[in-house]
């Protein structure tokens, strides 16, 4: 599936906004139920937001009914435009929904040392444990950071992977290429003080060193985050190390259950994208022209609205048809 019918019009085709305008666009607001859960190393909270569906379970307790579950990306929550919108198609379709967030998103604080990174499969692995007892059939999607998470498990694990199918969209699956793709001119002056300055302020708010913390308030780029912070909290030599170790892409042609992986070529945040070579059989690789960083977004004339549902849709088709 090289090729996509996603054509949005030509006022819709420009990258950024693409990126950019679904935020304003989603009007749906999940009525979530929280759970709080310790992470995989006992130490902090993560958040469970769950949206289900009336069902029945079997004689484990656990639901028939499937559940879909999502990894966010980049400073993302339950409350990201692309959660709301799959977790509207998701109910529309009778199934369980649940956002599963990493350490200190969701308005949940760190009570440990560590936070979040790209590459922290164990705790892909613990939140799915957690899932398996209580569903019977896991649907996994990951989306940006959190998509080069799942990716990367879903390598390492292959037929142990406990995700029956899974989606991935807007991965930037080799970090060191998309760190380098942040650096263009937008990227420098729009996304990356959005996406900056938040984690920047969380990580200030724990208890740092004086030379954390000179390096963190000095820190301009994405890249001197990850050098100064992601790579020496979680274990990293530098952040080249970190990038290496952590991408998905070397992963890729070790999936062993279906897997989509949904790119746009114009993506502001990605470098280097997988290739067919780069991939197993049973994955999945669907390039679109145009749909920015997670955007997708298309305008249906007839009913004189947007349209964001792209993503949600095609995922949902792959889950059940695969």
């Amino acid at each position: 599936m090289n090729q996509s019918t996603f054509s949005p019009p030509i006022w819709l085709k420009n990258p950024h906004l693409q990126t950019i305008l679904p935020r304003f666009l989603i009007k749906y607001t999940p009525n979530y139920e929280r759970q709080l859960v310790k992470d995989s190393l006992e130490q902090s909270d993560v958040a469970f937001d769950y949206l289900l569906s009336d069902d029945n379970k079997d004689a484990d307790g656990r639901y028939t009914t499937p559940v879909v579950v999502l990894f966010h990306g980049m400073e993302g929550s339950s409350q990201s435009h692309y959660a709301r919108t799959l977790a509207q198609h998701v109910s529309q379709r009778g199934w369980h929904f649940v956002v599963v967030h990493f350490r200190s998103c969701g308005g949940v604080a760190v009570s440990g040392k560590v936070f979040y990174n790209a590459g922290d499969t164990a705790e892909v692995a613990h939140n799915l444990q957690i899932l398996q007892k209580q569903f019977t059939t896991i649907y996994a999607v990951g989306v940006s950071l959190g998509g080069n998470a799942l990716a990367k498990y879903m390598g390492e694990r292959g037929t142990d992977a406990i995700a029956q199918k899974s989606a991935i969209v807007s991965a930037p699956v080799d970090l060191a290429s998309a760190s380098v793709a942040m650096e263009r001119l937008l990227g420098r002056h729009v996304y990356t003080p959005y996406l900056l300055n938040p984690i920047i302020k969380k990580a200030l708010d724990n208890q740092l060193s004086s030379d954390e913390i000179k390096a963190l308030k000095s820190a301009k780029r994405m890249a001197d985050f990850d050098n100064a912070f992601t790579a020496p909290r979680h274990g990293y030599r530098s952040k080249n190390d970190y990038y290496r170790q952590a991408s998905a892409l070397p992963y890729l042609a070790q999936i062993a259950k279906p897997t989509l992986i949904i790119t746009a070529k114009d993506d502001p945040f990605l470098g280097v994208t997988a290739e067919p070579g780069d991939v197993s059989a049973d994955v999945c690789l669907l390039d679109t022209r145009f749909g920015g960083h997670i955007g997708f977004v298309d305008y249906d004339y007839q009913a004189r609205q947007f349209d964001l549902g792209y993503v949600a849709r095609t995922a949902l088709a792959f889950f059940v048809d695969n």
